[in-house]
């Protein structure tokens, strides 16, 4: 019995059995190529091609931003050595400007933030007023509540919409408690760094910022 002879093309997706071309279709099997549609094969061609450069790109944005927080790094140790001080304001959040004004580069921390069990007692009290109240009477805080308690796509709850309920001024002792609740499940788990570029033609100009988010390119 001859040896089956295999011989992989990954970036082609093809695979050599005995000389012949086979690719693998989406439940594993070992299609011919000769069998395959044209078009099937053009659109497998096409986003092997892009799929190529979106991984090359994430890999330079990632030594981008390596040597970049490593440039900033060294200026800040270097500002420090030879003046004692260095670069920061509220929560860690730098900014540093070209000479002439015209370029800038911003580094800004975020906490992270997650909920403790104290935000179902919240929800709780919160019915409680809502329930209380008129069906007709504040219909604005009940859909602030709503989206506020309603997880997002990733399971989280919708953090901007629950700190929007802080915000609110209401004379009802329950709801203060429901508030005085909420702020005490609040847990900063850690904090994460965000480095945002601008540019403007002149100092008369706004600051725009230069795009490397492809959503927004």
């Amino acid at each position: 019995m001859d040896a089956v002879i295999l011989e992989e093309k990954p970036e082609a997706g093809v695979t050599l059995v005995n000389g012949r071309e086979y690719m693998h279709d989406a439940k594993g099997n070992l299609v011919p190529v000769a069998n395959i549609k044209a078009a099937d094969k053009l659109e497998d061609e096409m986003v092997r091609k892009v799929i190529a450069y979106a991984v090359d790109l994430s890999a330079q944005i990632t030594r981008f931003r390596d040597h970049t927080m490593g440039d900033i790094s060294s200026f800040d140790a270097l500002l420090a050595q030879e003046y004692g001080a260095s670069i920061g304001g509220k929560k860690g959040n730098k900014t540093y400007q070209s000479f002439d004004g015209l370029m800038r580069v911003q580094v800004q921390v975020a906490d992270q933030i997650d909920f403790g069990p104290q935000l179902q007692i919240a929800k709780t009290l919160i019915d409680e007023c809502l329930n209380e109240w008129s069906a007709d009477s504040r219909p604005e805080i009940q859909s602030i509540v709503t989206r506020a308690f309603n997880t997002d796509k990733e399971g989280q709850i919708n953090k901007a919409e629950l700190f929007m309920l802080l915000r609110l001024e209401i004379e009802d002792a329950r709801w203060n408690r429901a508030m005085e609740a909420i702020r005490a499940s609040i847990r900063v788990t850690g904090s994460k760094e965000y480095v945002r570029f601008y540019t403007r033609s002149s100092l008369e100009e706004p600051w725009q910022a230069v795009t490397i988010d492809l959503a927004k390119a």
